[in-house]
């Protein structure tokens, strides 16, 4: 029975004196009882877990972070004690919550008392443990990129609406004003018909050999690779042990396919927000890449990627470009970008060179107010508050899990467009290239058992 109806059921009226327990606090009664509260898991206690989503999460008096879970015993324990520390604080209590530890997240979403999970983990574990939560029947709030392949953003997606799910991606543009404005302007014809987006977005860099070292005792590094093969283990490809910067698992393709889908989700989902396109994808791609020829970091650098849309609409994206995106029609042009806003410490471009949140070709056009019959996008004031919100009601929240996979299809289209030659048609329905076997062969990859979205059970 929960707290608030056993109150209300121990409620005893004797000769007209209504008899209460003693010592009830006041929040009981209230929207914040603990009833009434959101229990939440932290899945990934590492950077962006750290500098974002645990921060951001813990602001919401709806909220309550109840466990956590690492493969780093150091960082679980770490998370533990500042999730604890902050709750201490704000309730003048030493033992406002014990927040519970997992190793294994399976554990975590075994457990009854837990409502919703926030996945912070590296790249390649983000689609499995999606997966898995939607089946034990959690919420969840998950990081891009929202899969590593075209075949399990698919399967994570279908699940998902299967179950009926609340999933939020990790596109914290969205909820950005300056996206939204944007986007309300270019598909309300401020600056006529669009025909060429321009989307900047910086390669990674080249690398040194990493040594290569003992595991340490605090690290169940087998789990931690999962679905990909087996290596040596080099703390230069996994994460700091001590601190938490940039960690060096994003740089290597075991993990993750480079900036093209470390950033590009955002990127090219605030895009397909304007070209009205975020249910589709193009219908062709083509790329150029460089990719160190020495060194452990082997993720692309430079680049430069074409996709072509059946609206007409052709979109470049290259580092040469300002860090942003910058839409193009026959009337003018709007850019757009994060302005000084950094997710951690350890973003990976400089503010100055993405300072300037909007911009246009003519100051007028942004001074334009959208008319009541005109196309109004949906306002979220904060990605995580949006879907804590999303819980509550059970409507879809501002990036829902379908709109998270084709934006991440874009990315991984490009990346196989990085390695196989010559323009790729694309088939955004089948979710298929068409007549080119090498590059389909790239849709999936192996997966090491007993890891991989290919191994659960659903």
């Amino acid at each position: 029975m929960k707290r608030r109806n056993f109150l209300k059921n121990t409620v005893a009226t004797t000769a007209g004196v209504i008899i209460l327990p003693s010592i009830v606090p006041s929040s009981v009664f209230g929207k914040n009882a603990p009833s009434n509260k959101i229990n939440i898991g932290q899945i990934g206690c590492g950077r962006i877990a750290r500098d974002h989503d645990t921060a951001e999460t813990l602001k919401y008096d709806q909220a309550r972070m109840i466990a956590v879970c690492d493969l780093d015993s150091n960082r679980m324990a770490d998370s533990k004690k500042r999730i604890e520390g902050y709750y201490n604080k704000k309730t003048g209590s030493n033992t406002a919550v014990d927040v519970k530890m997992y190793e294994d997240y399976k554990d975590m979403l075994a457990d009854k008392n837990i409502d919703a999970v926030v996945i912070s983990t590296p790249d390649h574990w983000h689609s499995q443990p999606a997966i898995e939560a939607a089946l034990a029947g959690k919420d969840i709030y998950l990081q891009k990129p929202t899969s590593l392949t075209i075949t399990e953003g698919r399967m994570l997606s279908d699940i998902v609406h299967r179950q009926g799910t609340v999933l939020q991606m990790g596109t914290q543009q969205r909820s950005m004003p300056q996206f939204r404005v944007a986007a309300e302007l270019v598909r309300n014809g401020r600056i006529g018909k669009i025909h060429t987006v321009k989307i900047g977005l910086p390669g990674d860099p080249s690398g040194p050999v990493f040594e290569t070292g003992p595991i340490p005792s605090n690290l169940n590094f087998d789990m931690w690779l999962g679905s990909t093969s087996e290596m040596e283990y080099k703390e230069g490809l996994v994460h700091p042990q001590k601190g938490y910067s940039r960690p060096g698992w994003l740089r290597h393709e075991n993990y993750g396919a480079g900036m093209i889908t470390g950033w590009g989700q955002h990127h090219y989902d605030s895009a397909a927000w304007g070209m009205d396109t975020e249910h589709t994808g193009p219908i062709s791609v083509e790329a150029i890449a460089q990719f160190p020829k020495a060194g452990d970091w082997n993720v692309h650098g430079d680049f430069m990627v074409k996709q072509e849309y059946e609206n007409g609409i052709t979109v470049y994206t290259s580092g040469g470009y300002t860090n942003g995106i910058k839409y193009i029609g026959d009337e003018g042009w709007i850019f757009v970008s994060r302005g000084s806003y950094t997710a951690s410490s350890s973003d990976p471009v400089a503010k100055e060179k993405s300072s300037q949140a909007l911009n246009a070709s003519d100051p007028k056009i942004l001074e334009s107010e959208i008319g009541k019959n005109e196309i109004h996008l949906y306002k979220s004031k904060e990605q995580h508050g949006d879907w804590l919100n999303a819980i509550k009601t059970r409507k879809k929240p501002i990036s829902p899990v379908e709109i998270g996979h084709r934006s991440c299809s874009i990315c991984l289209v490009s990346h196989i467009a990085m390695k196989v030659p010559g323009v790729l048609n694309w088939d955004p329905a089948t979710e298929r290239f068409k007549d080119n076997d090498l590059a389909n062969s790239m849709l999936s990859r192996p997966q090491r058992y007993p890891y991989g979205t290919g191994y659960v059970k659903r």
